[in-house]
């Protein structure tokens, strides 16, 4: 029994370090060779230990996962994706009047799991499940190396981690595996959450535990949650900073952002805690999550690829933006062969070079952006800034931080002002895409927006591939877009700064293109989405003769822009704000609902907001309403206004 004893002390000793400390200090065969005695004196005696090594192998599949109530709850993390979220979560814990110290770090992206032990020992496991119970799945966490059977802590515990399969490891899985894994989020899910054992085994998750949920001692801090947890063979991710205020949190966040990429496990965010855990008591949780803790998600989907060449693009307004051409990638579902980036500035700031390897970020199912040079080769070359325009060859012009191309007529600036134009926010010519401007341009001399309302079916004849459906369906298109609403024919323009908001806004305040052309800078400031710098471009925009040339000629052609009529209902005099994520309505949804009623939505908290519906995760709109004493409302307040004004 003694030989037993020292066997399985022994080998435990070198688990810990192989899979916790990730140092092993004796080889593979030499481990196996005192776990094979072992398992011979098992044989003989009869008898297993409970903190025997051999009771780590996957044993029979079970029938059914078993439901078990936590201890304590488990809460979920409210999400910030934006600086400004991030921000009001700061201002509503300073609001607790401690000068607070933050902890930040890593979210991984895995299964959470709870573990519990009594008197010392491993009870069991269960996966989160809604917070109040979950499925026990300790047959399957007991083929798992990184967590202890044995502690040093003799009360009842609980504490938290998240079970993930490392990358290298999914690879190696899927090289002989008969049925791949798509990524290590599902494989580590699969694992966990399957009946039999050895598949769990077979796929060799881990658990990094970041979290103590129940104990009957006080742990007065996130440092000494860490601290225990590391001091009872917990395996913990080696990344806690201690962060005074605000600023060294987001440069904390800003390191793991970076860093994250460099990781053999998949991540999504870094988790802000109170370090303080007084302070926490006294702020308490919400129905659904703590408020002394968030998690800044990182919401787009990044990668790593090669720069293979940088091209210069020309825009509607002339404006020269760097693409590169980037190898093959496999992105949110997309593979992604081009990125974007703002300016020759931008590729300088991100030490972004031809033959290098860049981070790259796509979201909300655009062309993805370079976030920044990872690594550099020796044949990486710098992206020169170029002093010609790619397509017409004109001086290009700087202005600021970006390249120009001066010349009116160069193609891709007549034929992006044509797909603007004829999009559908704008005009809504449906069938007229920029590869259709660029036939237009080359073969019938399409060179204005005006232009579109004088071409006959003779002249689309001429165009390959269109025939009489074809011809009459865009033609179609384009008579009926004469008819469209002024804040759409203001977008329609592109005039330099103004969005559809802003079009809004415009069409609203003027009534009518002719006032509109007329009204100076001093005017449009005073406008809530309109600054100096598109103020001077409106202004600039009609005080150009070819630009008051094209309105004539639109207006002669018969397009003509109608103003909306003025609706009346229960948010009739309300100036509205929409902040949050609300559950049961898109926020245009919403907006639309508002407007029918009389409303008018802003964009922005204002001293002339009157109103703020507030979903979940407002962020700092919520607060300046606060301060400002502005009336606030939530999603179901906001649905019984809707049905009583119906």
């Amino acid at each position: 029994m003694n030989r037993m004893r020292e066997l399985i002390d022994t080998l435990n000793k070198w688990a810990y370090e192989y899979y916790v400390l990730d140092n092993p200090s004796v080889e593979d065969r030499e481990y196996d060779r005192l776990y094979d005695e072992l398992v011979r004196l098992e044989k003989e005696s009869g008898k297993v230990e409970f903190d025997s090594p051999t009771k780590r192998v996957g044993g029979e599949p079970i029938k059914a996962f078993e439901r078990h109530k936590h201890i304590s709850r488990l809460y979920s993390l409210d999400k910030a994706v934006t600086y400004d979220e991030l921000d009001a979560f700061f201002a509503r814990v300073e609001k607790s009047g401690a000068d607070p110290v933050y902890t930040v770090e890593y979210k991984f992206d895995g299964l959470t799991m709870c573990l519990t032990y009594d008197n010392g020992k491993f009870v069991r496991a269960t996966t989160r499940g809604n917070g109040v119970e979950g499925e026990d799945v300790t047959a399957q966490c007991l083929t798992i190396k990184s967590f202890p059977l044995t502690i040093n802590y003799q009360g009842l515990l609980e504490v938290q981690g998240e079970a993930v399969i490392r990358l290298s490891v999914l690879e190696e899985y899927n090289r002989t595996a008969k049925e791949q894994l798509k990524n290590a989020r599902n494989a580590v899910a699969g694992a966990i959450r399957n009946l039999d054992p050895k598949v769990t085994a077979e796929r060799k998750p881990e658990i990094l535990f970041y979290n103590v949920n129940y104990i009957e001692q006080e742990l007065k801090t996130q440092c000494e949650h860490f601290e225990f947890l590391k001091s009872n063979g917990f395996k913990v991710y080696p990344f806690l900073r201690i962060c005074n205020g605000a600023d060294e949190v987001k440069s904390a966040i800003e390191e793991i952002e970076v860093e994250r990429k460099k990781l053999d496990v998949l991540t999504d965010g870094a988790v802000v805690k109170l370090n303080d855990c007084t302070l926490r008591d006294a702020l308490g949780y919400t129905d659904k999550f703590p408020r002394w803790a968030t998690a800044y998600k990182f919401e787009a989907e990044e990668s790593v690829t090669t720069v293979n060449a940088v091209i210069w693009q020309v825009g509607r307004t002339g404006k020269l933006t760097p693409l590169a051409i980037v190898e093959p990638v496999d992105l949110a579902g997309a593979t992604v062969r081009k990125a974007t980036l703002n300016n020759y500035g931008d590729v300088l700031r991100k030490d972004v070079k031809i033959g290098s390897k860049v981070l790259i970020r796509r979201s909300n199912e655009v062309i993805p952006e370079i976030l920044g040079a990872v690594e550099h080769t020796e044949g990486s070359v710098p992206v020169h800034k170029p002093d010609k325009c790619p397509y017409c060859q004109s001086a290009v012009e700087e202005v600021g931080a970006n390249i120009f191309c001066p010349n009116k007529n160069c193609k891709p600036r007549i034929t992006g002002k044509i797909e603007h134009f004829a999009q559908k926010d704008a005009m809504d010519i449906e069938g007229l895409s920029e590869m259709t401007a660029g036939l237009l341009y080359d073969e019938l001399g399409v060179t204005r927006c005006s232009d579109l309302y004088y071409l006959k079916a003779d002249d689309l004849k001429k165009l390959e591939g269109y025939k009489t459906k074809k011809i009459n369906n865009l033609l179609s298109a384009i008579d009926k877009s004469k008819t469209v609403p002024l804040e759409r024919f203001i977008f329609a323009l592109g005039i330099d700064g103004v969005g559809k908001v802003a079009g809004k806004d415009l069409a609203k305040t003027f009534g009518d293109i002719k006032n509109l052309s007329s009204v100076t800078e001093e005017q449009l400031v005073s406008l809530e989405n309109i600054g100096e710098v598109t103020a001077r471009a409106i202004v600039n925009w009609f005080a150009d003769e070819d630009n008051a040339r094209e309105i004539d000629r639109l207006i002669e052609a018969g397009v003509t822009p109608q103003t909306a009529e003025k609706k009346e209902g229960v948010f009739s005099g309300e100036f509205v704000v929409l902040t949050g994520t609300l559950s049961r309505y898109k926020r245009s949804e919403a907006q639309k609902l508002i407007e029918e009623r009389g409303g008018e939505c802003q964009s922005s908290v204002t001293a002339k907001t009157t109103l703020v519906l507030a979903g979940e995760a407002a962020g700092s709109k919520l607060e300046k309403a606060q301060k400002l004493g502005i009336k606030i409302i939530d999603e179901n307040a906001f649905e019984q206004i809707i049905s009583q004004n119906n």
